[in-house]
């Protein structure tokens, strides 16, 4: 009897050992902020410790949360350092009743479970805020910038106005200004934590400026943004162009591209590795893809400039004679047009588009 409790006891004693060595995946928080607000676009960082080598993907399942928006899913994981990889995860509150989701990690090598480990979802304070305010624009940010304006005659009563606002970690996709009756989003981009957003509006003719408001999330306070109305025809040298070639976003966009160009290149110079040539090769496509000038060509007179690429959309103006632009996008029947000779932006019917 002695024998037989002294082997189990060896038993269980391996058994737990072999348990305890089993274990690769370990978890925590790195990054979380301490209080939100509704609507507000915010991070939350993982850092995986993995103990092997032993596996070939990493995969996250968000569980039980209500009321909040995962904005990027299937965000990769990053390695860090030998053992460590990392992850940022982005997520929009859509009500002040809400629970952010419990972190399940999956360890894999191919499409076996290697391991798996679960982080408790965070308890979180979140303000609903700028409910009195008529000015406020439903943005949260770290900071937004008034890039660009340009305000037109709409009719004998009003005033169409084009705006460029670039904003970091924000949500520019709820931007909307209150007791306007005609507005709309005319484009939306992102890259990485950077919103790209030009937006019109419809105003009274004899408007002046239109002031809104979003909250800073660095200063935790309201900031103000003064919009100048100018109709073109009383100051255009005051109005900056509203050429999206020079907004942040694309600027990015193409030096990010030449750069993970030049990095794949020194990566095969050095290592000499024909998987790293092919990603090279198809790095290079992509740079000169993106930094390929506008193809040039004419809109003939009589064609109606759109404010968006839609059927019904609000007409901007209507041509006066055949006018040179530069094309910068297509989007089903629309060319989305730069003016070459006179500042406007819009699209336009692909029938009225003329290619040099």
């Amino acid at each position: 009897m002695k024998k037989v409790s002294i082997l189990f006891l060896i038993l269980v004693t391996s058994c737990s050992i072999n348990l305890f060595a089993a274990k690769n995946l370990y978890l925590s928080y790195t990054k979380t902020p301490t209080n939100i607000y509704k609507n507000q676009k915010f991070e939350i960082k993982i850092e995986a410790m993995i103990t092997t080598s032993n596996f070939t993907n990493i995969s996250t399942k968000f569980l039980n949360s209500s009321n909040i928006e995962v904005l990027n899913p299937n965000s990769s994981w990053k390695k860090i350092s030998n053992d460590k990889y990392e992850n940022s995860y982005y997520f929009k509150v859509k009500n002040t009743n809400f629970s952010l989701p419990l972190f399940e990690i999956n360890l894999l090598n191919s499409n076996e479970l290697i391991d798996q480990s679960t982080l408790e979802p965070l308890q979180l304070k979140i303000s609903n805020i700028g409910k009195a305010d008529d000015r406020y624009s439903n943005i949260v940010a770290e900071n937004i910038i008034l890039k660009a304006y340009k305000t037109k005659q709409y009719n004998n009563d009003n005033a169409l106005t084009i705006i460029d606002l670039d904003a970091v970690n924000s949500n520019l996709s709820d931007f909307s200004l209150k007791n306007i009756e005609e507005q709309g989003v005319s484009s939306i981009k992102e890259w990485e934590n950077i919103e790209n957003l030009v937006y019109y509006f419809v105003t009274p003719i004899f408007q002046k400026n239109l002031i809104f408001t979003y909250f800073n999330t660095t200063t935790n306070s309201f900031k103000e943004v003064k919009v100048p109305l100018i109709l073109q025809n009383e100051l255009v040298s005051t109005q900056t162009d509203l050429n999206p070639n020079d907004s942040t976003f694309e600027k990015y966009k193409k030096i990010a591209a030449i750069i993970v160009f030049v990095i794949f290149l020194l990566i095969y110079i050095w290592k000499r590795w024909k998987i790293v040539l092919f990603f090279t090769f198809i790095s290079l496509i992509v740079a000169i893809i993106y930094n390929l000038p506008n193809q040039k060509g004419v809109i003939k007179t009589d064609s109606y400039i759109y404010i968006l690429p839609t059927k019904n959309s609000t007409v901007f103006f209507k041509t006066q004679k055949d006018e040179r632009v530069e094309a910068l996008e297509k989007r089903e029947n629309f060319v989305k047009v730069l003016g070459v000779d006179s500042d406007f932006i819009g699209w336009v019917k692909e029938e009225s588009f003329e290619k040099n």
